[in-house]
C-alpha cells in the first residue's frame, strides 16, 4: 500500500503540470483583465500597470514566472484586493472549510440512514414518502431555496439571522462567539443539507438494493446470522463501494465552498471571493483557487482508491 501511494504520487506531478497549464492558458487567452476593465485609468496608467505586472510579456514567459512562483509556494498577487493570493484565500477558505464540512456530516449521515432504510423496506410507505421528499427537496433552484429559508425563518419567525458569519459590529469572543457562528451557519447549512442529502439516499438505496439481491447475503441469513450483522457488517460494507468516489471528490468541494450559497447568504468564504474576482477579472486569485482545487481533486482520487482497498478485501493494490 505503502508504494502503491508513493507511485500515485510521483504520478502527480506531471499531472499538476498539465493542469497548471491549461488553467494559465484558460485565464490567459481570456479577453480583458483586471487592468482592462478598470474604465477610470488612462491609456498611459493602464500599459504602466501592465508592464508592471508582467501582463504585456509573451505568454510562454508569464508561465514560466507564475510556475516558477508556485513552486516558491507564491500563488501570485490580487490585483483587486492588493494582498498575496495565498493570504486572501487563507483568510476566507476555512470558513468555507467550516460550512462545507459541518454539511457533508449531516447529509452523508442522512443520505446513509434513510438510504439503508429505505432499501431495507422498499415499496413501503416510508420508502414512497422519503421519495417524494428527496425529490422535492431536490427539484428546488439554490438560489430559491436560500431565499425560501431566509424568509421563513429570518424574516417571518425572526428565528435565525438573515446572513453573515457573525452579528453586524460584534466583537464577542469565546463561547459567545461560537454561538453566535453557530446561529448563522444553521440555515446555509440546511440548505446545503436538503440539496445534496436527496441524491446521496438515491444512491445508497440503489446500491443496498443491489447488494441485498446477491447469494453472499442469502447465503450469511442461511447461516442464522442476525439480520442486523447481515445489513451492517456484510451488504453495508459492499455497497459503500460505489459511493467512495463521491466521498473522494468531497474533498475539494470542502473548500471551494457552495459558491450560490454563501453569495445568497453572504457567508464570507472562498466561493463568496470567487464570484466576486470573477466579475472583476482578478485572474491571479482565480488561477490560484483553481489550481489549489486541482490538487485537491487529484489527492481526492487518491484516497479513494485507498478507500477501495480498506471496503473491500478482494481489491490489493500492488
Amino acid at each position: 500500500m505503502k508504494n502503491f501511494i508513493l507511485r500515485r504520487l510521483l504520478q502527480t506531478v506531471p499531472m499538476l503540470l498539465f493542469a497548471s497549464l491549461i488553467i494559465f492558458m484558460l485565464f490567459a487567452k481570456t479577453p480583458g483583465d483586471f487592468i482592462d476593465g478598470n474604465v477610470t485609468l488612462t491609456a498611459a496608467r493602464a500599459a504602466e500597470l501592465k508592464a508592471i505586472y508582467g501582463l504585456d510579456r509573451p505568454l510562454l514567459w508569464r508561465y514560466l514566472h507564475w510556475l516558477g512562483q508556485l513552486l516558491r509556494g507564491d500563488l501570485g498577487f490580487s490585483l483587486q484586493y492588493q494582498i498575496p493570493v495565498s493570504q486572501l484565500l487563507n483568510q476566507y477558505i476555512w470558513n468555507s472549510f467550516l460550512l462545507a464540512s459541518i454539511a457533508l456530516l449531516f447529509y452523508w449521515g442522512i443520505g446513509l440512514t434513510a438510504g439503508v432504510i429505505s432499501a431495507m423496506r422498499p415499496g413501503s410507505l416510508f420508502d414512497y414518502l422519503l421519495s417524494v421528499v428527496v425529490f422535492a427537496a431536490m427539484s428546488f433552484p439554490t438560489f430559491f431555496l436560500c431565499l425560501l429559508l431566509i424568509k421563513w425563518f429570518a424574516v417571518d419567525l425572526h428565528w435565525l439571522p438573515v446572513g453573515g458569519m457573525t452579528n453586524t459590529g460584534s466583537d464577542e469572543t469565546g463561547w459567545a462567539w461560537v454561538v453566535q457562528v453557530a446561529a448563522h451557519l444553521v440555515l446555509p447549512v440546511l440548505a446545503l443539507v436538503m440539496l445534496q442529502a436527496g441524491s446521496l439516499t438515491r444512491y445508497f438505496r440503489a446500491s443496498m438494493l443491489d447488494v441485498v439481491k446477491m447469494d453472499f447475503i442469502r447465503t450469511a441469513r442461511a447461516k442464522g446470522l442476525r439480520e442486523r450483522t447481515v445489513i451492517f457488517r456484510h451488504a453495508l460494507r459492499n455497497a459503500l463501494l460505489p459511493v467512495i468516489t463521491l466521498l473522494g471528490f468531497e474533498l475539494p468541494g470542502l473548500f471551494s465552498g457552495a459558491i450560490i450559497t454563501e453569495k445568497v447568504f453572504n457567508w464570507p468564504g472562498a466561493g463568496h471571493i470567487h464570484l466576486d474576482s470573477l466579475a472583476a477579472r482578478d485572474y491571479p486569485v482565480l488561477m490560484g483557487f483553481t489550481l489549489f482545487l486541482a490538487v485537491l481533486t487529484i489527492l481526492g482520487n487518491l484516497l479513494a482508491d485507498v478507500l477501495y482497498a480498506w471496503a473491500d478485501p478482494r481489491i490489493r493494490v500492488k
